[in-house]
């Protein structure tokens, strides 16, 4: 008896320091450590934030067509914080926003290298996170661009903001199918109504635009020959997603976000963004220089084909004579996205929006 009792004690003895060693370890024992242990590794619960997106036009001239695109309600997107961890690395990596596939913080990030220009092309570029409003990516930001369709979204916030409350039948007969479709006809009656230049005058000065103006004084009637960069145009967004009144916001990307396959003038108007990255996206579009017959008819077309050379303004000259083609618009809850082309002269609307469309698809793999 007295020898048992002997040999339990000692393997009790034995045992005991790996017991209490393993306690220690896992910190999930009663007491300090455990407690230390969770709260170091216990995540903020700190909400994300939201906001939201988007918009392209052409000209009321007879050269172009233009696409659109389209989004009315905005985007939303905000910064989580996961806690120590999550916050080192979008410090590293730029600012977390949701993704819209998973809901999880993810980092809009800046491109490694440079997104190849195809040859013959002249492009300039801007991406900006949506919620930060900073610039992940740009190229030739700066540089001026004629607007072909683009414009229409200046035309139809500054219709909006001139006229208050409900909109008659009659002018919402124009500003729908010119954001949805580009109508050209409708774009001419109300740049007419709106004074022609003093539109982009207006809106420039309301937003804050230093490089959009006017088209030249020999051609007033021609609002595609507005003069755009791709810095500016990411402002317009901007504009309408932080600043511009819920009525003009809401109108304004809400058709924008219906944008037609087909534009009134028989273009196919899904090229760039609606063809390059996943939905949901809001656009605009334009294009111009590619005569009055689209290579693949939607609908019956209507267009003439004009063309001037290139004109000085405040020294910096915008090209009239080579085709352009633009896409512009907000991506998800993440991103807008301006991407302003001149095409190689005799360029066709097929071969440039195949180039298009595979530059946008490159810049957003590079920031996504």
């Amino acid at each position: 008896m007295t020898r048992s009792r002997t040999a339990a004690g000692l393997a009790v003895a034995a045992a005991l320091p790996a017991l209490l060693t393993g306690c220690a370890a896992d910190g999930r024992g009663a007491g300090p450590a455990g407690t230390t242990a969770a709260r170091a590794t216990a995540p903020s619960s700190k909400p994300a934030s939201s906001d939201p997106a988007d918009s392209d036009p052409t000209g009321s001239d007879p050269t172009g067509s233009d696409p659109t695109g389209s989004d009315p309600t905005g985007v939303s997107a905000g910064p989580a914080d996961g806690g120590a961890a999550a916050g080192a690395t979008a410090g590293a990596s730029g600012p977390a926003t949701r993704d819209a596939s998973d809901g999880a913080a993810r980092p809009v990030r800046s491109p490694t290298k440079p997104v190849r220009v195809p040859a013959g092309v002249t492009a300039g570029y801007a991406v900006v996170d949506v919620t930060t409003g900073k610039t992940v990516a740009q190229r030739q930001a700066h540089h001026r661009f004629r607007s072909a369709s683009v414009v229409k979204i200046l035309i139809a916030a500054d219709y909006l903001e001139r006229h208050r409350g409900t909109v008659p039948a009659r002018d919402m007969a124009l500003l729908t199918p010119m954001l949805r479709g580009s109508d050209d006809d409708a774009a001419t009656a109300l740049w007419r109504r709106g004074g022609q230049g003093e539109i982009v005058r207006r809106m420039a000065r309301r937003i804050g635009l230093t490089e959009t103006s006017p088209p030249p004084a020999a051609k007033p009637g021609f609002w595609g020959y507005t003069a755009i960069s791709a810095a500016d145009i990411a402002l317009v967004y901007r504009y309408l997603l932080r600043r511009a009144e819920p009525r003009v916001r809401d109108f304004v990307l809400g058709n924008l976000r219906k944008a037609s396959q087909c534009a009134r003038d028989g273009f196919d108007q899904f090229f760039g963004i609606p063809r390059a990255v996943p939905r949901p996206w809001a656009i605009k579009q334009g294009w111009s220089g590619y005569g009055a017959v689209p290579p693949v008819k939607c609908t019956r077309a209507r267009a003439a084909s004009y063309r001037i050379g290139a004109v000085t303004m405040g020294g910096n000259p915008v090209d009239f004579g080579r085709p352009v083609l633009h896409t512009t618009g907000v991506i998800g809850d993440r991103l807008i996205m301006v991407v302003l082309t001149l095409q190689p002269s005799g360029a066709s609307f097929t071969q440039s929006a195949e180039r298009v469309t595979k530059l946008a698809r490159d810049l957003y793999l590079s920031v996504a």
